[in-house]
């Protein structure tokens, strides 16, 4: 079971997170902080399995609630107020253990969030504020425009990432193809993709000769944890 953390993000409230880490498994030294996608919290299976499995590979996984979804809300909080609270607990989970090497990442728009904490202050940032230092990033299911809006392009940002970027993406994910990607990580400094042939945003096979969704996610957490270790070493 994970050990649950309220983590204040101002004097009045509070948000859930909790830590995932594997005593059996052998110690990577790297926390990865996984952020929940736009429609379902921390304790979604998505979240869940994904804490657990890459938990049991070495990692120590911090997963945490943004504010509207701790609240009950449905509907996401606007940028800014995604990042003030991913930042929160960034802080509070480096001050808890300053030794270890330290990754941000999440599902959807978790991951788009961490990459835009990432990313050196632009001409585009009005707060100016500066970028979180890391280790690297991890998004599963990168959303780099809407469904059916492919001049919406959420990438401006992301060549001003310093860190080394994992992204893991479904083939045919409506939210960015790999058509669609590669332009955007050759403008990246160091940037990787993983692709999933036939998966979709949640890095599924939606086929029947595909893999069971376990052993597709199953390639995703070892591709994840031979990364962090690549960057670690």
């Amino acid at each position: 079971m994970p050990d649950r953390l309220s983590i204040a993000l101002d004097d009045t409230f509070a948000t859930s997170a909790r830590v995932y880490q594997d005593p059996s498994a052998e110690d990577s030294g790297a926390t990865l902080i996984l952020a929940h996608g736009a429609g379902a919290g921390q304790t979604s299976p998505f979240m869940v399995s994904f804490a657990e499995g890459l938990s049991a590979r070495g990692l120590r996984v911090v997963t945490f609630n943004f504010a509207y979804s701790e609240q009950g809300r449905r509907a996401p909080d606007r940028a800014p107020k995604l990042e003030a609270c991913y930042r929160v607990v960034t802080e509070s989970v480096r001050a808890d253990t300053p030794e270890r090497a330290l990754f941000i990442g999440g599902k959807s728009m978790g991951g788009r969030i961490a990459t835009q904490m990432a990313a050196a202050p632009g001409s585009d940032d009005a707060a100016g504020i500066g970028a979180v230092p890391v280790s690297g990033v991890v998004a599963l299911g990168y959303p780099l425009h809407p469904p059916g809006r492919p001049e919406k392009l959420r990438d401006a940002h992301l060549p001003r990432i310093s860190a080394p970027v994992l992204i893991v993406q479904g083939a045919r994910d409506p939210f960015g193809t790999e058509t669609e990607l590669r332009p955007v990580l050759a403008r990246m400094q160091q940037a990787t993709l993983h692709l999933i042939e036939g998966g979709d945003h949640s890095l599924s096979i939606r086929r029947k000769s595909a893999p069971p969704k376990d052993v597709i996610y199953s390639g995703v957490m070892e591709t994840v944890r031979g990364w962090v270790g690549q960057v670690v070493e």
